[in-house]
């Protein structure tokens, strides 16, 4: 019986996401990475297995519940830890949310045991995974720059921040007008005049809802009505401002509970 070849899958992609330089998923039982450097950020997180390597001449471990910061121009390797290799997500991002002044930190701690980081990563990833939710993985890796940053530089802890219903108001004005066409995280910043964080903090707190939850509402409700007009699904998907009937069909299943076809199967 012929030996099992080692397994080598991987998918990479660059998103519409400032600030997100490559997405890149891979699974590898046997190959070994050799010392190597990255102009960007590597966030890195693995969902099987495990992986060691060496960050300036030190051992390092990604047991699946840490995050993982690897710093740019900072020598690095990386191999399996486990005879069934690894699975890994990784985010190369460059300096919009993390400067080259946190390098030394996190030379000294890669690796960060924090459940909460944990689940903000994966669920990036999931929005990334998925064309037309940008304003989504725009809001999640805005809150993950934040909370990186608060681990490698641990300020004292600050005052909550104080409710802005008029910032969330004008934000929320936004998006009504802008439904069918979006409009990105940084844009809806510029134009009200506001840090991106603090933004969706304000509209979270005014509203109970993020403002991607609350644009893709709009458009589901919009599709509502197109779809019991008799419409094609594929048609009423471009005609409210999702990526495509896939998108569509994704949040209207969330929302409604049915797929686009089926809720308006007897018109």
């Amino acid at each position: 019986m012929a030996a099992q070849r080692p397994r080598q899958e991987v998918s990479a992609w660059r998103p519409r996401i400032p600030g997100v330089v490559e997405v890149f998923h891979a699974h590898f039982t046997e190959y070994a990475y050799p010392m190597h450097v990255h102009e960007a950020w590597t966030l890195l997180i693995v969902d099987d297995g495990a992986v060691r390597y060496d960050l300036d001449r030190h051992e390092h471990g990604t047991p699946h519940d840490t995050v993982t910061l690897l710093p740019p121009h900072v020598p690095h390797n990386g191999s399996p830890a486990t005879p069934h290799g690894f699975r890994k997500r990784v985010l190369y991002l460059d300096g919009t949310h993390l400067h080259d002044g946190l390098i030394g930190a996190a030379v000294d701690q890669p690796d960060l045991r924090d459940p909460v980081l944990r689940l903000r990563v994966g669920q990036l990833h999931t929005a990334l995974d998925h064309a037309g939710d940008e304003l989504e993985a725009e809001s999640r890796l805005t809150f993950i720059g934040e909370r990186l940053r608060s681990q490698l530089r641990p300020r004292p802890v600050a005052e909550p921040p104080r409710p802005d219903p008029a910032l969330a108001r004008r934000l929320r004005e936004l998006l009504d007008e802008r439904v069918v066409d979006g409009l990105t995280l940084d844009e809806a910043a510029g134009l009200v005049h506001a840090h991106p964080a603090h933004l969706v903090r304000a509209f979270g707190a005014a509203y109970g809802i993020a403002p991607h939850q609350y644009l893709n509402s709009r458009r589901v409700d919009r599709a509502r009505r197109l779809l019991l007009d008799g419409r094609p699904p594929g048609e009423v998907a471009s005609a409210t401002g999702f990526f495509d009937q896939s998108h569509l069909t994704r949040h209207f299943r969330k929302l409604v509970g049915v797929t686009p076809g089926r809720y308006a199967k007897n018109v």
